[in-house]
């Protein structure tokens, strides 16, 4: 049985909940939404399944209908620097899922003790740099990963919106 979620994020857009993923068939579909936004990061089954063994994967429904996922990174180094990641399906959004993604996630990395937020985007993800900036992100870093030709941003969260 899985936690249903009914936070301040997800009341403010009728009809989303929010739900920590449990089960192979939620593994899957947290996995389905990662890899439309990220085709280069794509992740198998067993990728995703260590994954969700280490970070805190939530799926975003609509009704029935899957809108969104996040990933929670716990805190570490000296920073306490946590990621908090919110996706969401073309389709779907401006809707307001995004922003109830991020929120809940933000407060489960400060739960954690999280001193520092930090997210990342591929850089072709125009749409998601700007949300993220528009929460008070600002880059820190763009890297390509070794063997790769994708570019990817490093926001942090700036003092301000901590």
């Amino acid at each position: 049985m899985t936690e249903r979620t009914r936070d301040a994020g997800a009341a403010t857009v009728p009809g989303l909940r929010l739900e920590p993923v449990a089960g192979d068939a939620m593994l899957e579909q947290w996995r389905h939404v990662h890899n439309v936004i990220v085709p280069p990061a794509a992740m198998d089954p067993d990728e995703v399944r260590e994954r969700s063994g280490r970070y805190r994967l939530e799926n975003a429904y609509l009704g029935d209908e899957l809108v969104g996922c996040s990933t929670v990174r716990p805190p570490e180094g000296e920073e306490a620097v946590a990621t908090v990641i919110a996706r969401v399906l073309p389709a779907y959004r401006r809707r307001g899922f995004g922003k109830a993604l991020y929120e809940k996630g933000l407060a489960h990395a400060r739960v954690l003790g999280a001193g520092v937020i930090e997210t990342c985007v591929l850089a072709v993800n125009e749409g998601g740099v700007r949300f993220a900036e528009a929460r008070g992100f600002v880059e820190v870093e763009r890297y390509v990963l070794p063997g790769e030709n994708d570019l990817w941003i490093d926001l942090r969260l700036a003092a301000s919106g901590q």
